[in-house]
């Protein structure tokens, strides 16, 4: 954790975390069998981070909402961990409670096992491209006056423009590049938590 933390996620090797704990690789090996295993504790050290909520029937929405929002915090507080989460599905102790909350709150709001199962993947999916890509950001390392003069380069180039040809990019060209990171999680998290709460009416 203590690499990850300094160092992120691509200089956590076996030889590196050997090294923070004052030992050879050869040692390390005596406790976890490759990187990949390391990994898995790793994310389940993260995800036991992670308030989870005891699931209300009544509140369903906004919990599964505030869930994935203290999931991506969690993730920010270890540059690039967000990775792990992919081609991943992890049976950890700390990640199987995780996932049986996530469902609890699922089916408590009366969602299809099918819907719930694969709704789970969706939300998952959307908080680790978010994480992953607020990641590369940092890594970028641009001031907010630098991201802010981008975003200006961006918007006079679009509406600069053929509008004969590009009639909806140039007078979206506002709108396309408002609002920040944050604001579009939100935007789309509550699309997916709502679109998920609809199949339930929709099934009726």
């Amino acid at each position: 954790m203590t690499v990850l933390t300094a160092e992120g996620l691509p200089a956590m090797s076996m030889r590196r975390v050997a090294q923070e704990l004052r030992t050879g690789p050869a040692s390390l090996y005596a406790h976890v069998s490759n990187r990949y295993e390391l990994e898995d504790l790793v994310y389940d050290r993260i995800v036991g981070e992670v308030p989870l909520p005891e699931p209300d029937p009544a509140r369903w929405q906004e919990q599964l909402t505030q869930l994935m929002r203290d999931t991506l915090a969690a993730f920010a507080r270890y540059p690039g961990a967000a990775r792990l989460t992919l081609a991943r599905v992890p049976f950890t102790p700390n990640s199987l409670v995780y996932l049986e909350v996530m469902l609890a709150l699922l089916r408590a709001g009366r969602l299809s096992d099918r819907t719930a199962s694969f709704g789970i993947d969706l939300l998952s999916l959307y908080v680790s491209a978010t994480g992953i890509e607020d990641t590369i950001h940092l890594e970028q390392g641009p001031t907010e006056e630098a991201v802010g003069e981008r975003f200006a380069r961006m918007r006079g180039y679009l509406q600069s423009l053929p509008a004969d040809r590009f009639p909806n990019v140039v007078s979206m060209a506002g709108p396309l590049l408002a609002g920040g990171g944050d604001d579009r999680f939100e935007f789309g998290l509550d699309i997916l938590v709502r679109g998920l709460a609809a199949t339930v009416t929709q099934a009726r």
